[in-house]
């Protein structure tokens, strides 16, 4: 359908963003029988042998841009930052990791609050078979029972955890010999040749590049072309630039094409939004929306976005010397602090080993000569990540500058986010945890790689049972506004110490639950 007919049609709902909130939520409203219109800023991403190529890498693709900068005020890694966009969100790209929060992360310390007044209006409890669904649905891999934090499930992994790589079984022997409990991460990969389905090959071109073969069990693979068949209107390559207000209630959508620049309004009873962390404030703040509600002044505050850092270690020879994937082992042991651990005192969060990067993503990324002198010793390297909860704080924040605006109309986004010194310390304790790990795998030496981008953004419209103190209800209704939902990470209080992709998920299937009425 083009934009002239879709503007004649009156909707149950709009769902901005076809990430992990909005395409979960579609897929309780479109099995409800409601008639839904998907709006997604990126296009396709086509797969083929093409996505195991050095510049498959999604910041070296088309689907990261520059076309609504984000002006980087305080921290970041660079000035000025583009956005991700594509149909099926950072599913598309990520790693497929999908854990479950913590039953303790539904109700944080002071140590991780602090002044921030941030809690969740709902426990784990209320999620868990939105957990278990969201697990069905993505067809995770995993192992139960081997994670010493792991929280209650009514149901085991739809999948078992894969045969881990020689470099994941060394690691894992090595902390275990440090008294560690080291399980399989569980993953949104394809294992099982079935209906039509190839099995992962275990290529080490995953994390940050589209499937080549679609085993990955992304968005764009495994739900939105059944929900597309059932009768999903999905408009891609489209910029939302406001949401109009009238009579306490979203009454238009206005949207403009990237490919031929028309413009368009379209109307549904129901608006959910669903654009990320950044985007998603970005749009309520430049549409006038926070001035509705009672909490409005929070809206792009409290950002949130993890203190991260991969530790790489380097070994005497090729660590992976298979050439096969090995992002395969979480260790939780710390995620609650240790009692050899002071500073901080009390939580801490993930360890999860990396894959080392391919050789010519490093050449891809560096400029030339650099990249093709440094590559050629990647095979050197394989490292953790480590995951610290970051606290959220006030001043962390996105807000507009309506002086300045993008090609779309948009005022520009200016992004300001600086970590806390506890944040800090509860990094540096669990970079001291990875090495003693990488050390006795047989590591030499070291390196450290801090990650300064975006990519677990949460928390800038955050819930909350005070409608004075949060933004969203606990469904993640807007409050002042009747038709208006927000599904994506931005919902969070508080950013737990692991990836958000699960939660997101969860918590959309169980909106759309409460939208159809099938949730009080």
């Amino acid at each position: 359908m083009i934009l002239d007919d879709l503007s004649q049609e009156m909707f149950d709902a709009v769902i901005i963003g076809s990430g992990f909130g909005g395409t979960m939520t579609a897929y309780k409203l479109v099995n409800a029988g409601w008639k839904v219109l998907m709006i997604e800023r990126g296009g396709w991403v086509d797969r083929g042998p093409h996505n195991w190529g050095k510049n498959a890498s999604v910041d070296l693709t088309p689907f990261y841009t520059l076309e609504t900068p984000l002006r980087v005020v305080k921290g970041g890694n660079k000035k000025v930052m583009g956005l991700y966009s594509c149909v099926g969100g950072p599913s598309v790209f990520y790693g497929g990791v999908s854990f479950r929060f913590r039953e303790e992360d539904f109700y944080p310390g002071e140590d991780i609050i602090a002044d921030s007044e941030a809690e969740w209006p709902f426990q784990y409890g209320e999620l868990e078979p939105y957990y278990t669904e969201a697990e069905q649905l993505l067809n995770i891999a995993g192992a139960a029972g081997l994670d010493p934090t792991e929280p209650f499930r009514s149901e085991p992994y739809p999948q078992p955890a894969p045969p881990l790589a020689k470099v994941s079984q060394r690691i894992r022997r090595a902390a275990r010999m440090l008294g560690l409990h080291p399980f399989p991460l569980p993953l949104a990969i394809n294992y099982q040749s079935a209906q039509g389905r190839e099995a992962c090959q275990a290529c080490v071109t995953c994390d940050t590049f589209a499937c080549a073969i679609g085993a990955k069990n992304d968005l764009a693979t495994v739900l939105l072309p059944g929900l597309i068949e059932q009768g999903l209107t999905l408009l891609p390559d489209t910029v939302v630039t406001q949401l109009h207000y009238q009579n306490k209630k979203i009454s238009e959508i206005e949207v403009i094409s990237r490919s031929n620049g028309k413009r368009a309004r379209l109307r549904a009873k129901t608006v959910v939004l669903s654009a990320g962390a950044m985007s998603s404030p970005h749009l309520l703040l430049s549409s006038g929306l926070p001035e509705y509600n009672p909490g409005g002044s929070l809206v792009g505050r409290f950002l949130m976005r993890h203190v991260n850092a991969i530790v790489f270690g380097i070994f005497p020879g090729p660590a992976d010397p298979e050439n096969r994937f090995h992002k395969q082992l979480g260790i939780m042991d710390f995620y609650f602090g240790h009692p050899s651990i002071s500073n901080p005192a009390g939580k801490l969060g993930s360890i999860q080993q990396l894959q080392t990067p391919p050789a010519g993503l490093v050449e891809g990324m560096l400029p030339a000569p650099l990249g093709k002198i440094i590559s050629p010793g990647v095979k050197l390297l394989t490292g953790l990540l480590t995951i610290a909860e970051d606290q959220p704080n006030y001043v962390n924040n996105v807000t507009i500058n309506a002086q300045k605006r993008d090609k779309y109309g948009l005022p520009q986004l200016r992004v300001a986010h600086q970590y806390s010194r506890r944040d800090l310390a509860a990094l540096k304790a669990l970079t001291v945890q990875a090495r003693k790990i990488l050390r006795k795998t047989g590591a030499l030496a070291y390196y450290t790689h801090h990650i300064r981008t975006f990519s677990h953004a949460v928390g800038t419209v955050r819930m909350g049972k005070d409608p004075k103190r949060s933004v969203l209800d606990k469904f993640g209704h807007f409050r002042g506004i009747e038709n208006l939902y927000v599904v994506d990470g931005s919902f969070m209080p508080t950013s737990a110490g692991l990836n958000p992709s699960l939660t997101i998920s969860a918590n959309a299937l169980r909106i759309g639950d409460h939208l159809t009425g099938k949730l009080g």
